[in-house]
């Protein structure tokens, strides 16, 4: 069955916000890696060992403060964490994918948790989250202070564990995903020169979706509340993986399109790490169905990506937000902003180099606001 087609709209013209600080040269697209997995904690976030040095920490991508949220709107962020894993042992997960001894280090949770608290979201997808309650773990003792009451995390049927998540000041309700999901196809028998160990398996998700609706009360308790539904989504890594994520993102809109349709005046929300650069096929599947990439105007692409609006310390743009028709009427232009946080500097390696001081994830948070009031 033809995935439902999302109503065409012209493209957002956003003004551009430039902080006063103007951020160095970005650093030159890397691909990602071929091959296995990544392991759940790669080797250059740990602690540096007695003597090792650190590298210098510096700000190269992003925002280097964040713009203030005007009084009454909904700020939205999404944030990919890199690895929340808390220090309990899943014994689901053994072999290449064991998660003891691999918790997020607590220097990087406290940085994350900086960004977090900076960002000051009244919503905030997360992705790389290894559970619920490795989640409650990490806000109950690192932003207990910021009032997300509600949290949703499921399991996403991510072979090393991990998923995305909400955390929410406004109740969450109507929570969704689709593990194990028939994208349509086999996996083919290469995984670039490697051979695929996929080969000739139905594709389904890597990592489902997590849908989950947010409801503000409305002002005063008289007006009627305001709802946002949100799509967090993980697609899968690997620069093999675009035919992946292709099938991935052709989903996703059919789900978006579905919901639509049963919700015809929804403000719909797909946000997260889509692991592609916006001129990619898999990012196209979004815009080419009608929906909004907020930063599409003013972030340029490929090898021209604008730093201030560049979200991985590769150097690339995978990080974004779409907005359908309805969301769009509330979006607030002027505040949307990528914050950025302390990596490597320019040059090193951003896999293998040891983390500066101050770093909290390979990804920065992407953050936009809401008039949380349908127009």
């Amino acid at each position: 069955m033809p995935s439902p087609r999302l109503a065409l709209i012209p493209a957002l013209i956003l003004p551009l916000v430039t902080p006063a600080t103007l951020l160095a040269q970005q650093a030159p697209t890397t691909p990602d890696k071929v091959g296995k997995p990544l392991d759940p904690k790669p080797a250059a976030t740990q602690p540096a060992k007695e003597g090792e040095a650190k590298p210098a920490s510096t700000i190269r991508f992003g925002a280097p403060t964040p713009i203030a949220k005007p009084e009454g709107a909904l700020r939205i962020a999404v944030y990919n964490i890199e690895n929340l894993f808390d220090d309990q042992d899943d014994p689901a997960l053994s072999g290449q994918y064991e998660d003891k001894g691999v918790t997020k280090p607590d220097a990087a949770c406290k940085a994350a948790a900086a960004a977090i608290k900076a960002v000051n979201a009244d919503v905030l997808g997360l992705t790389e989250i290894e559970s619920k309650e490795a989640l409650l773990w990490f806000r109950d003792k690192y932003i207990a202070d910021l009032g997300y009451q509600f949290v949703e995390s499921i399991d996403a049927g991510d072979e090393r564990g991990i998923e995305q998540a909400v955390l929410s000041r406004y109740p969450i309700s109507d929570v969704k995903n689709w593990v194990g999901a028939d994208l349509g196809g086999v996996h083919p028998d290469k995984w670039g020169r490697e051979e695929n160990h996929n080969k000739g398996k139905p594709i389904t998700y890597h990592r489902s979706p997590l849908r989950a609706t947010v409801t503000v009360p409305g002002k005063d308790g008289k007006a009627k509340p305001y709802q946002v539904t949100l799509f967090v989504v993980h697609q899968k890594a690997g620069a093999p993986g675009n035919y992946w994520r292709e099938k991935e993102a052709a989903k996703t809109v059919q789900l978006v399109g579905e919901f639509q349709q049963s919700h015809p005046d929804a403000n719909v929300l797909i946000m997260g790490d889509f692991n592609a650069t916006p001129e990619q096929r898999s990012s196209k599947v979004f815009t080419d169905s009608g929906l909004i990439d907020v930063f599409a105007p003013v972030r340029g692409s490929g090898r021209k990506v604008e730093p201030l609006y560049t979200t991985h310390a590769s150097g690339r743009a995978i990080d974004y937000i779409y907005l359908n028709a309805g969301a769009e009427k509330e979006l607030i232009r002027e505040t949307r902003f990528i914050l950025g946080t302390p990596t490597r500097p320019e040059g090193a390696d951003w896999r293998n180099t040891l983390p500066p001081e101050g770093y909290a994830s390979d990804h920065y948070p992407v953050v936009i606001d809401l008039t949380p009031q349908d127009k």
